[in-house]
């Protein structure tokens, strides 16, 4: 891969589904590529301003509904790190506490979301042509600006492998395509026909920030996506209870087989599966494991956990007030929970209940989408 595809991947890219956290610092964008193995490459923010600005445009499209939701009641409960597969950043273990919310069942699909880009206009992150003056802010001084012809409104799709290769190089299954946005999530050649009842992607976080105050509900906290995942279970490894998800029947949407060139699709679903495909968790919550990544409000902090339980604090935690991964210090980040059909145990336990990941606020991808939440 050519240094200024690099640098357009390092901008760009996340990928939330890998194992490995790699910890070294890197100037130039082409060896940053080539080396990480770890699940969340630099997206740095292309559109702090603009984004932020239609957001506070918009106003609620209609009365909070319930319809689609279902009520999680407040409690308390340990989170974090449940087993051996558990990364830094999911421990010190904590008591939490918080109150009771209503939570959509499924990820927001993509007839939801085209309801509110038809009423309000509204034009996603990745259908905007990027700002390099804005992007370069968050890359590494020296950053080798890429050619016009790659400055264009795009985003990441998957790239199957045609056979075993290392997975120390993300770029050999994903690829910037001009074209892709929620609804090409695969590229030009590709639509969401039929597709009303899968979940949208391509989203980023200013995205679906920009859905939830048109109807009337805010973003999952970390803390209520972990309670609501955890379906009732008392410090369970998945939404289910214990059972490895390649046991027993199917639970999910995961790749199956050899990532990322042999997908047996034991589930039946190579990409996404249409919202509600699996059984519920103990809530009545679909997809709180696999399918697509979930958008949360909170800002990512990689020592957050130990933060809050040296200042005992345990009640209704919303997120430190400031982002910080220490593998990319330069770029705010928010979390996403949950996992995607791409995760895969050899490499990912992201369909985990307590697994963190994490990424820029304009990153987006075909796995990435959202669900929302609403106060009592």
């Amino acid at each position: 891969m050519s240094r200024i595809k690099a640098a357009v991947a390092i901008a760009f890219v996340v990928f939330a589904g890998c194992k490995q956290a790699n910890k070294e610092k890197h100037i130039a964008v082409a060896d940053t590529l080539k080396s990480k193995v770890n699940c969340e490459t630099g997206v740095p923010s292309r559109f702090p301003g603009l984004s932020n600005k239609g957001i506070n445009a918009l106003t609620p499209g209609k009365s909070i509904s319930h319809e689609g939701m279902v009520f999680i009641k407040g409690g308390t409960f340990m989170m974090g790190g449940d087993n051996q597969q558990a990364e830094a950043d999911e421990y010190p273990k904590h008591q939490v506490t918080v109150n009771g919310f209503w939570m959509d069942v499924n990820e927001v699909t993509n007839k939801q979301f085209a309801q509110f880009v038809k009423a309000t206009g509204y034009i996603t992150t990745a259908e905007k042509k990027p700002d390099w003056n804005e992007l370069k802010k968050q890359l590494p001084p020296g950053t080798p600006s890429p050619p016009d012809s790659l400055m264009v409104a795009a985003s990441l799709v998957f790239k199957p492998a045609k056979s075993k290769i290392s997975l120390n190089d993300y770029s050999q299954w994903w690829e910037w395509k001009k074209g892709a946005d929620w609804k090409h999530p695969h590229g030009p050649g590709s639509n969401i026909n039929g597709k009303e009842n899968y979940p949208v992607v391509q989203i980023s976080w200013y995205d679906a920030q920009a859905y939830c105050k048109w109807a009337g509900k805010r973003l999952p906290y970390e803390a209520e996506w972990e309670w609501a995942a955890r379906g009732g279970l008392d410090n369970a490894i998945y939404p289910w209870g214990n059972q490895p998800v390649t046991e027993g029947k199917t639970k999910t949407n995961i790749w199956e087989g050899d990532f990322p060139y042999n997908n047996t699709t034991r589930d039946m679903y190579y990409y996404s599966a249409p919202v509600r495909s699996f059984q519920p968790n103990g809530y009545g919550l679909y997809d709180m494991a696999g399918n697509v990544w979930e958008w949360c409000e909170d800002l990512y902090y990689n020592q957050y956990y130990a933060y809050l339980k040296d200042n005992n604090i345990s009640n209704n935690p919303h997120g430190p007030n400031k982002s910080y991964d220490p593998d990319e210090p330069n770029a705010a980040k928010r979390v996403i929970r949950g996992g995607s059909f791409l995760c895969n145990d050899s490499y990912c336990s992201g369909f985990r209940v307590a697994r963190r990941m994490k990424s820029t606020e304009d990153s987006g991808l075909e796995h990435l989408g959202f669900r929302c939440v609403a106060d009592k």
